[in-house]
C-alpha cells in the first residue's frame, strides 16, 4: 500500500457513535496519526458551529470542512473559504421541500434557522451540533446567505425520491445528496467532500494517492473517488461499501479506530 500522509474523516456515523459520542479509542487513534506524522482533519454535513467541540480532543490543527466540504474553516472556526447556494436555487429548494411536506432547515455561516421548532429531528440536531435553532416565520430574508439547506423527514423513501427530484430541479446550480437516511442536504454547486479533500491535499502538498478517506454515507463517496485509499464503515449501505476500496467495522464496533490502526500498521511496514 502507498504510504498514507493525510487522513480525512467524516463525522457522524464514522468518527462518532450513533449516540454522537467520540469514544476514547477513536480520539486516541486520531492523535496517534499526528504523532506518526500523518495529517488528520474532518469534513461533515454539519455546520461549523457543530464541529468545534471535536477540535481539542482530536488535536486538529488543520482546517476542517463543514457543510459537506463546501466551506473551509480554521480550527478556531474562522471562515477561510465560504461558498453559498445561489439565492434562486435556494428558493426553489425550499419550495420543493415545502410542497413535499418535508421539514426545512436553513443554515447560514453562524445560524440554524427553522420555521418548525417541533420538527421530528430538531432534538436530534440540537444534541448533535450542541446548538439551538433560531425560530423564524419566513426563510426569504436568509436565502441569499444560505450555506446549506436541509430537508428532514422520517419518511426515508419520500426523502430518497425528493433527492432525485431535487437533483433534476437544480441541475448544476446546487448539490443535493442525503447525509443521513433522514436528511437531504442542498449545498453550493461544485463543492463537496471530494473538493475539500483535494483542497487540503493541495494546501499540504500531498499527492492524492497518499490520502485516505473514511465515511459511511452517500455524501462520502465524493471523497472516495479522489483519494488513494477509501474506507467505508461497516454501518454503511452496500452501495456505499461498493464504492470504497476497504470496509472496516461499524461505528458501534470502533470502526474508525480499527481503520486508523490499520493505516498506522501498514505505514510502519513501509
Amino acid at each position: 500500500m502507498t504510504r498514507i500522509a493525510l487522513v480525512v474523516s467524516d463525522v457522524d456515523g464514522t468518527l462518532l457513535t450513533k449516540d454522537k459520542v467520540l469514544t476514547e479509542r477513536a480520539a486516541k487513534a486520531a492523535r496517534e496519526l499526528r504523532d506518526a506524522g500523518i495529517a488528520f482533519t474532518i469534513t461533515s454535513s454539519r455546520p461549523a458551529i457543530g464541529m468545534g467541540f471535536l477540535i481539542a480532543p482530536l488535536q486538529i490543527d488543520l482546517p476542517v470542512g463543514p457543510f459537506n466540504g463546501s466551506s473551509i474553516v480554521s480550527p478556531d472556526m474562522r471562515p477561510l473559504e465560504q461558498s453559498l447556494i445561489p439565492a434562486d436555487a435556494a428558493q426553489r429548494s425550499v419550495d420543493l421541500l415545502h410542497q413535499r411536506g418535508i421539514d426545512i432547515w436553513v443554515f447560514t455561516a453562524d445560524a440554524w434557522l427553522t420555521r418548525n421548532p417541533d420538527g421530528d429531528y430538531v432534538p436530534n440536531e440540537q444534541r448533535a451540533i450542541r446548538a439551538d435553532p433560531t425560530i423564524i416565520s419566513d426563510f426569504a430574508p436568509y436565502l441569499s446567505s444560505a450555506c446549506k439547506i436541509v430537508g428532514a423527514s422520517r419518511d426515508f423513501d419520500l426523502l430518497a425520491r425528493c433527492e432525485s427530484e431535487m437533483r433534476e430541479l437544480l441541475g448544476s446550480e446546487a448539490t443535493a445528496v442525503r447525509s443521513q437516511s433522514y436528511y437531504l442536504d442542498i449545498t453550493p454547486p461544485g463543492r463537496n467532500k471530494g473538493t475539500f479533500v483535494k483542497a487540503m491535499a493541495e494546501r499540504l502538498g500531498i499527492p492524492l494517492d497518499q490520502v485516505a478517506t473514511i465515511g459511511d454515507m452517500h455524501n462520502d463517496v465524493a471523497m472516495f473517488e479522489v483519494s488513494g485509499l477509501s474506507i467505508a464503515m461497516g454501518n454503511a449501505s452496500d452501495d456505499v461499501k461498493s464504492r470504497a476500496k476497504r470496509v472496516t467495522t461499524s461505528n458501534h464496533d470502533e470502526g474508525f479506530a480499527n481503520a486508523m490502526e490499520m493505516i498506522l500498521a501498514e505505514n510502519a511496514q513501509g
